[in-house]
């Protein structure tokens, strides 16, 4: 069962990013309410000056146990959460000092969590809600040079599912989102490198619409990827040796190095 986001309160995380902005502007654009959370107060508030009513910032910092714990108060009623907020955390795991990884693990993984256990019995007492999770196509097809993001965006899903399972006739639904590399905006945007001709990557817009649609329809999981990334992701469930084995012959370690330089700063 979907949620209609008309008159709904959203909290969304992330939202001064690129990926952010185009989900906060199609939450937005469907009558809801976006309590709009990131650690720049300009970014937010240039969000503010473009929406104008109905963009609540607040600012928050999800690497910090309390920072998160005071996010969940702050904001209010919540008919929905949309959890998108993630460092890019890729790079070989020799090369990440041990608070990095927990940094990682904080934000991608632990913030969702806990923002979930703090909404949810709300939710539970209305008898409807919904909570989205922004994994990763990484989240399914695993790659050599980006263990340490995989296993936040691997976790994310398996949260999402489970959750999902434990909500079950309560009205209150969960959703898990797989975008793969994203043209215009996001991580992948940022590393400035190009893929072989000829190849569409979908746009924030598109990882956006799908957003809308798991609130709204209450779908399980969504693949927003190019179809031959999404048979990877397919075959990756039941031949994940083979998949991995593919990746490397076509090189996928020596871009995940690439990305990993170029996001170093970022960790």
């Amino acid at each position: 069962m979907g949620v209609p986001l008309n008159r709904r309160r959203v909290l969304l995380t992330g939202a001064t990013g690129g990926l952010g902005r185009a989900i906060a502007r199609a939450l937005h654009a469907r009558g809801a309410t976006v309590v709009a959370t990131g650690r720049r107060e300009d970014a937010l508030a240039q969000l503010h000056a473009e929406l104008g009513d109905r963009i609540e910032p607040r600012v928050a910092d999800l690497a910090a146990h309390d920072g998160v714990a005071a996010l969940a108060e702050r904001a209010g009623r919540v008919d929905v959460l949309v959890a998108n907020a993630a460092l890019p955390a890729s790079g070989r795991l020799a090369t990440f000092a041990a608070e990095e990884i927990d940094r990682a693990l904080d934000v991608n993984l632990r913030a969702p969590m806990q923002l979930a256990r703090a909404l949810i019995p709300a939710m539970g007492e209305r008898g409807q809600g919904h909570l989205v999770f922004v994994s990763s196509l990484n989240g399914k097809v695993p790659s050599a040079g980006t263990s340490v993001y995989t296993a936040t965006k691997y976790g994310l899903r398996g949260f999402a599912a489970s959750l999902r399972a434990e909500l079950a006739g309560t009205g209150v639904g969960a959703s898990a989102v797989f975008p793969s590399f994203i043209a215009e905006a996001g991580m992948w945007a940022d590393t400035r490198i190009e893929l072989p001709l000829g190849v569409r990557l979908p746009s924030p817009d598109d990882v956006a619409a799908a957003v809308v649609r798991a609130i709204e329809n209450g779908h399980g999981e969504i693949d927003v990827a190019p179809i031959p990334l999404r048979v990877s992701a397919a075959l990756a469930g039941v031949a994940p040796g083979l998949v991995a084995a593919v990746g490397r012959r076509l090189g996928a370690g020596e871009v995940a190095d690439r990305a990993a330089a170029a996001q170093r700063s970022k960790r």
